[in-house]
């Protein structure tokens, strides 16, 4: 199966197979226009029967979104379990509907900034019911919700990242434009998938890390291997680092146009604002990737190279909510096994180690260590038979980590043969 751009022209015959899914999809695009279709209405109506205190809660609408409704939802509607026929999967991957809802994310994701940029620097939104402007904690929220529709709008880039298309290229750097990450783009695709769950990749977690100390490891480790990559590209190219042709300095640069024009019509004040939606928006992100290698590794094989990516080294979680709002992402070792496959086909494997619950709930569980250890760490332990050694140890906490599941274990990584 391919997902070139004149493979998928190619007409396909319909199945009988219909997929459950297909207008479910559709709430996918709730978290880009939830603020001016729920938040905003709710804000106004709140205002007009006197509730002024309440009336300040939907500028809270991302956090309450992916904090509170998505793992209840994910808890009452629990697991997918959904895959698609092999016979149809030509037919869905050739099937525009599905693509033509990514695209549709980016103009709410931007329409959602513009009028957040709005509400944040006017004086007078009376029109809401509101004396003045909003109230600095209203804005704080706000520029909170914004960056997390930036952050799903990263899982959208990453969707279009992968996929031949030129056009659905550019759309991904525009849609990281916003969270000022266009360098994922890169890293991700040349970097990550690449070295997944290796002690080299900084997007893979490892055992005895917290997410707190994972957050700056990949950030600045994600940036750092971006622009190496540019650099090799361009140097067997014969140009240099800073040509126009890098692919890293041209996202910044279409970031910095966006900030700068945001900036002159709006004022100085959006700054901090910007800065923080931005901030939330990679992190988001960067919480995902924590949780979706944590503590897995390849083996090294007989000749001294890794092994090749397999189902074991990523984990997934196939819980149907969850999964409408990330495309499928939770089915990450299809996505592993092929990177170009779109959302709509992706599989859940049997025999991949799975998290207890959606992603949503795991990122709120990885932002509390003491917990995350306690229901992952046990998960890691049995996917490796109770040989710690065998999984992907933070070298500081190397010590702690054994001490604590097995300092009597064989210190040396299993190999696999020939791999």
């Amino acid at each position: 199966m391919s997902t070139d751009a004149d493979l998928s022209a190619q007409p396909v015959d319909s199945p009988a197979w219909r997929d459950r899914k297909r207008y479910m999809w559709l709430w996918g695009l709730f978290a880009p226009t939830g603020l001016f279709t729920i938040g905003l209405p709710l804000v106004w109506v709140l205002n007009e029967l006197g509730w002024h205190h309440l009336a300040q809660v939907p500028f809270w609408l991302g956090p309450i979104l992916v904090y509170v409704l998505i793992p209840l939802a994910d808890i009452f509607f629990g697991p997918d379990g959904d895959n698609p026929p092999d016979e149809v999967m030509e037919y869905l991957e050739n099937d525009k509907y599905y693509r033509y809802l990514t695209y549709l994310y980016l103009p709410f994701q931007y329409a959602t900034l513009l009028i957040a940029a709005y509400l944040i620097t006017a004086d007078n939104v009376s029109w809401l019911g509101i004396d003045g402007g909003l109230h600095i904690v209203d804005k704080i929220g706000l520029a909170i919700t914004v960056g997390m529709i930036g952050g799903i709008g990263i899982n959208t880039a990453h969707e279009l990242g992968h996929k031949k298309v030129s056009l659905e290229r550019w759309l991904s750097r525009i849609a990281l434009a916003q969270s000022f990450y266009g360098h994922f783009y890169i890293e991700h695709n040349r970097g990550h998938h690449v070295r997944v769950a290796t002690p080299e990749d900084p997007a893979s977690s490892r055992v005895g890390e917290t997410f707190w100390a994972f957050w700056p490891r990949t950030v600045w480790g994600g940036l750092k291997s971006s622009w190496h990559l540019e650099k090799v590209r361009l140097e067997r190219l014969g140009k240099k680092s800073w040509s126009p042709r890098n692919e890293v300095s041209s996202a910044w640069l279409m970031s910095a146009v966006l900030y700068a024009v945001l900036l002159a019509v709006f004022g100085i004040e959006l700054l901090p604002y910007l800065i923080l939606q931005a901030v939330v928006g990679f992190s988001l992100l960067e919480a995902v990737n924590y949780l979706e290698h944590y503590g897995l590794v390849r083996q090294r094989t007989a000749g001294g190279r890794y092994e090749r990516p397999a189902p074991v080294h990523s984990w997934n979680s196939d819980h149907i909510v969850t999964n409408i709002f990330l495309y499928h992402l939770q089915r990450h070792s299809d996505h592993h096994a092929y990177p170009t496959r779109r959302y709509q086909t992706l599989r859940s494997w049997d025999g991949a180690p799975n998290l207890p619950s959606g992603y949503a709930s795991m990122i709120l569980l990885a932002y509390l260590p003491p917990l995350w250890r306690r229901v992952m760490d046990k998960r890691v332990l049995a996917h490796y038979g109770g040989d710690i050694t065998r999984a992907n140890i933070h070298p500081g906490k190397r010590d702690q980590v054994l001490a604590r599941y097995g300092a009597d274990a064989p210190t040396g990584g299993a190999q696999v043969a020939g791999a």
